[in-house]
């Protein structure tokens, strides 16, 4: 999909189809005002017969409309303008983007974008960037017939209106751009059945971002190497696996070596089957979704190399699978960590934070400004924030503000729990140096306070995405999230943020 910004008189534009919006009660916009003078009054009179109330999620195609040189024009509706929120022209975008990719256009012209409440024409082309490649992300790669448009959308002119072109607004273009690659690259790799996307698979794939990008050097672990590092927590998760773990290292050189990198580990059970401590069948498909942690990092990656930082990044993803078999890790048994630290395992389905205390404890070897840890981690998440925030929590308040403030710019939100002492005390063992869960309650916390006993030793922030990683039901897929996030988070780092 290619975007572009486009300035002139929208009436003496050609276009196979122009973008409009309409307000509740069928009030215009002012670029549809500005087309309905054109037409002489036609646009008007045609929106006043019913078909177009501008309700949010309604949308009309209307042909040959006198006076302008679009072949089509498309009504969206908008609502009420003084509720209009940033996430409803999303929203707007998206279904304008889902209508223009079934009529067969395959180019178009928006102003929807236009009618933004933030006030923020970066913000506002950039969200309508990743709006729009968001609902046309479509997943058909093991379909035999996959039933794609015949003439899909591919180019999206956004009309600057009354703004000024100008760095920024291009800038805003080629972010919204490398966000939305680095989503559709999350969301199509978490999307993949766990027989194809297995440890193996996620290393192919971070060894071909390597070759694209002379800045990114790719290493990977194999288990035998990871052995002679003293990985025992992440390799007694894959002792039940037939598909060996990988330790996925991905050095990105944006800026000099006296730079400090940000450093993200992200989780990549490629499928969790809870191990000895079985998961329930029911849903146990969706469990290819572990993976989603180590999925972002490549997609923030992949973002990166694309917009070529200025920033030294570190991408770390541990893989492995996590099923029974009878070397699988057991209840009761003992294993140590790459930090020296012996832990009970009390739950075989308390994986991922096996995997992520050594890739944590691996980190600290780059000498890192920040670590961020992403993991699908905890059904306790999902109770405490369901589908709409990822938990956050960190060690360093000035990272954790940093976190959630780039949640916050990307529409892609964080919610801060807290990570107190007093939890610590869960996770006591009467074998081990701690035990891998801490009982029922504050379950989200004491799984972060537990990755908190390997990073003493930098400034960290645990992202747990497990409600917002997937979709469940009729609209089961991958969300992409928190790329947005993470990628916003980089590009402040690096100053490409006013």
């Amino acid at each position: 999909m290619d975007y572009s910004l486009k300035s002139g008189n929208l009436s003496r534009l050609r276009t196979p189809c122009l973008v409009l919006g309409v307000f509740a009660g069928g009030k215009l916009t002012d670029a549809a005002k500005e087309v309905d003078r054109a037409s002489g009054g036609e646009l008007k009179r045609l929106i006043k017969k019913g078909d177009m109330g501008g309700e949010p999620g309604r949308g009309l195609m209307l042909y040959d409309l006198p006076g302008i040189r679009a072949e089509r024009l498309l009504l969206i509706g908008l609502g009420e303008p003084r509720k209009l929120s940033a996430k409803g022209l999303s929203e707007a975008h998206a279904t304008a983007a889902r209508l223009l990719d079934q009529a067969h256009p395959a180019e178009a012209l928006t102003t929807l974008h236009l009618e933004t409440p933030e006030a923020d024409p970066y913000q506002a082309l950039r969200d309508a960037v990743t709006a729009t490649a968001q609902a046309l992300y479509r997943f058909d790669e093991c379909k035999s017939d996959p039933q794609r448009p015949r003439r899909p959308l591919k180019h999206l002119h956004l009309h600057l209106g009354g703004w000024r072109r100008g760095a920024k607004l291009e800038r805003a273009l080629s972010h919204g751009k490398a966000i939305a690659g680095g989503t559709a690259l999350a969301k199509h790799l978490a999307d993949l059945p766990g027989n194809i996307c297995t440890p193996d698979y996620l290393a192919e794939q971070a060894r071909r971002l390597g070759r694209d990008a002379a800045r990114l050097k790719v290493r990977v672990l194999d288990e035998k190497r990871m052995h002679a590092l003293g990985m025992g927590a992440l390799l007694s998760v894959s002792r039940g696996s037939r598909q060996p773990a990988r330790l996925i290292v991905m050095e990105y050189r944006g800026a000099g070596p006296k730079q400090q990198p940000v450093v993200m580990v992200g989780k990549g059970l490629t499928f969790d089957a809870g191990g000895i401590s079985i998961k329930p069948a029911a849903a146990m498909d969706e469990m290819k979704y572990d993976m989603c942690g180590g999925a972002s990092v490549l997609g923030a990656m992949r973002a990166c190399v694309e917009l070529d930082l200025a920033i030294n990044f570190v991408g770390i993803v541990p893989a492995s699978e996590n099923l029974p078999d009878g070397d699988a890790n057991k209840p009761g048994d003992i294993v140590t960590s790459m930090s020296g630290q012996t832990i009970e395992v009390l739950n075989t389905d308390a994986e991922g934070r096996l995997i992520l205390c050594d890739a944590l404890t691996y980190a600290k070897r780059f000498k890192p400004a920040a670590v961020i840890d992403i993991a699908t981690l905890t059904g306790a998440c999902v109770i405490a924030l369901g589908a709409h925030a990822s938990g956050m929590l960190s060690n360093d308040d000035t990272l954790a503000d940093e976190v959630l403030k780039a949640g916050r710019a990307a529409g892609d939100r964080a919610w801060q729990l807290p990570l107190w002492d007093d939890y610590q005390t869960q996770l006591d063992s009467n074998f081990a140096d701690m035990a891998n869960i801490g009982g029922r309650g504050a379950g989200t916390i004491t799984a972060a306070c537990f990755l908190s006993r390997f990073t003493s030793n930098f400034k960290w922030a645990h992202l747990d995405i497990a409600g917002t990683a997937w979709t469940s039901g009729a609209a089961k897929g991958a969300t992409g999230r928190p790329v947005p996030l993470l990628v916003e988070f980089l590009l402040r780092r690096a100053g490409q943020r006013d």
